[in-house]
């Protein structure tokens, strides 16, 4: 399915992105070792088990990361020119290995460009866990390609 262009979005809209996505160990430490992370209470078992999390925790940016991932398809595949900006992140309930994560988008804003010819959307993101705990929240806002005024339709989902 293809993403929505900047007409397409409605604000006020809540999407909820059918893909979901099971965290293991090694999706952890290998956003660590990517990102040169080396925060022992999401790498060292015997550390994080003295936390007050009694565990390792993955990575906040992973959760995150995976988050904008899972809502690609119903956003913003192929119809976006730049993520503008990731605002009022928050991680009220942490997120272990084996966790099953999904998310929802909502469409809290949009405006044209000046120059009209694309579209600035915001969008806050929730994260669930499989038991519907909401392990983070996010706004994304990003620069959304207008349908192309010459020649009709250029793709779109709606």
């Amino acid at each position: 399915m293809a993403g929505l262009y900047y007409e397409e979005f409605a604000v006020g809209e809540t999407l909820e992105h059918p893909r979901r996505r099971t965290i293991t160990e090694s999706d952890n430490q290998r956003f660590c070792d990517l990102t040169m992370n080396a925060q022992p209470i999401h790498l060292d078992e015997p550390f994080a088990a003295e936390s007050e999390f009694g565990a390792r925790v993955v990575n906040g940016l992973y959760t995150m990361s995976l988050a904008v991932g899972l809502s690609i398809p119903e956003t913003t595949d192929g119809t976006i020119v730049a993520n503008l900006g990731y605002d009022g992140v928050e991680h009220p309930t942490p997120v272990f290995h084996g966790d099953t994560i999904r998310a929802t988008s909502t469409v809290t804003e949009k405006r044209e460009t000046s120059d009209g010819e694309r579209g600035v959307v915001t969008i806050h993101q929730e994260v669930f866990n499989q038991d519907d705990e909401l392990v983070c929240a996010f706004d994304r806002t990003v620069l959304s390609r207008k349908r192309s005024r010459e020649g009709g339709d250029t793709g779109g989902s709606r």
